[in-house]
C-alpha cells in the first residue's frame, strides 16, 4: 500500500507498534499479515497447513511421474487444483493467506486432493470458518470453582483440570501420587506441553515419550483450531518453541489427531510399570474451555 510522504512519522510509529507475520513461498508472491489480527492468524495457520500437506505428498502416490524438474517438495499448486477442481490461482491465494472464503464443497474436493485424513478435515474446516467467534478475544479460564475441585478431591482416579490452552489448574491427590508434585512447578510452567517437553520427571516417568509427546501435539493442534490466533495459545507456543527445538520441529510439522481414549505407560518409582487409560471429560455447568482429564487403571 502507498503511503502519504506527510504521514511518514505516524506511519512509522505504527509500523514498529504492529508485529507483521510474513509468509513466503518460492516462486510466489509475499502476503504480509498483521500478528494482532487474530482472522489473519487464523488464514496463515490454514495456508502453512495446506501447504505442509501439499508438500508431503510424493507425485507418484497420485499418479504423477516426478520426472520434470520440480522446484518444491511433493505437489505442485497447479497439480492440487486440477485435482481439487478450482482454480489455480484461487488455491495460490488460499495459500497466500488472502482474505478469501470457501464453501464446504470446495474444502471437500481440497482435502480429497491432498489426501487428507478424518482430523485432518476436521481441522481445515474449523480453520476455514472466518465466523467462529471471539479468536482474537478469547481468554482462557484461569479459575476452576469450588464444587469442581470437590468433585475431582472425591474421585478415586487420578484428575486434573484444565483449560483451553491445557493450563493446569486443579488436580487431585491421586494425581499427584501418580503423575507427581504439580505445586513444584511455576504457574507458567504448570501446562501440559511445557511439563512434557521441560520437566524431567515426566520425561523419565513416561514409557515410549517420544511417541507420547508426538501424540500430544497433534491432540493438541487439532483441540486448538477453534482458538487459532488467541494471543495467550501464540505465546504459549511461541515460548515452548523456543524453549524446546524437539516441540517446535514438531510443532511445525502440523500433525493433527483427535484426542480419544488412549494408553500411557509410566515407569513409576514406587509402583513398576504401570498401563493407564485417560480421556477427557466436559462437565456441565463450567466454562466452555474447561475440562477433567481422568485415568484409570488398564482393564487386562
Amino acid at each position: 500500500m502507498t503511503q502519504s510522504p506527510g504521514n511518514a512519522t505516524g506511519n512509522e510509529s505504527s509500523r514498529k507498534a504492529l508485529a507483521i507475520q510474513t509468509i513466503r513461498d518460492t516462486g510466489s508472491a509475499t502476503t504480509t499479515l498483521p500478528c494482532n489480527d487474530a482472522d489473519a492468524q487464523r488464514r496463515r495457520e490454514l495456508a502453512l497447513f495446506l501447504k505442509a500437506k501439499r508438500a508431503a505428498i510424493a507425485p507418484q502416490k497420485v499418479g504423477l511421474h516426478p520426472g520434470r524438474r520440480r522446484r518444491t517438495n511433493g505437489l505442485l499448486r497447479e497439480e492440487v487444483a486440477q485435482r481439487a477442481g478450482i482454480s489455480p490461482t484461487w488455491y495460490t491465494w488460499l495459500e497466500q493467506g488472502r482474505e478469501i472464503n470457501a464453501s464446504t464443497e470446495v474444502l471437500e474436493h481440497l482435502a480429497d486432493a491432498l489426501l487428507l485424513t478424518r482430523s485432518e478435515r476436521a481441522h481445515v474446516m474449523t480453520l476455514a470458518r472466518p465466523g467462529t467467534p471471539s479468536r482474537g478475544s478469547m481468554r482462557f479460564s484461569h479459575e476452576v470453582s469450588a464444587v469442581l475441585r470437590s468433585w475431582i478431591d472425591g474421585l478415586d482416579q487420578a484428575a486434573y483440570v484444565l483449560n483451553g490452552r491445557w493450563d493446569v489448574l486443579a488436580w487431585n491427590a491421586a494425581a499427584v501420587q501418580l503423575l507427581g508434585d504439580f505445586a513444584a512447578l511455576s504457574t507458567a510452567d504448570r501446562n501440559i506441553l511445557r511439563m512434557i517437553f521441560l520437566w524431567p520427571h515426566w520425561r523419565r516417568l513416561f514409557v515410549d515419550w517420544e511417541c507420547l509427546a508426538e501424540s500430544v501435539v497433534a491432540q493438541f493442534r487439532a483441540e486448538t483450531a477453534r482458538h487459532s490466533g488467541a494471543p495467550e495459545l501464540l505465546e504459549l507456543t511461541d515460548a515452548l518453541a523456543g524453549d524446546s527445538a524437539e516441540f517446535a520441529r514438531l510443532w511445525h510439522a502440523r500433525a493433527v489427531d483427535v484426542p480419544q481414549l488412549k494408553v500411557k505407560r509410566l515407569q513409576h518409582p514406587g509402583l513398576g510399570t504401570v498401563e493407564l487409560t485417560y480421556a477427557p471429560l466436559r462437565p456441565g455447568g463450567v466454562a466452555d474451555d474447561l475440562s477433567v482429564v481422568v485415568y484409570s487403571a488398564r482393564a487386562d
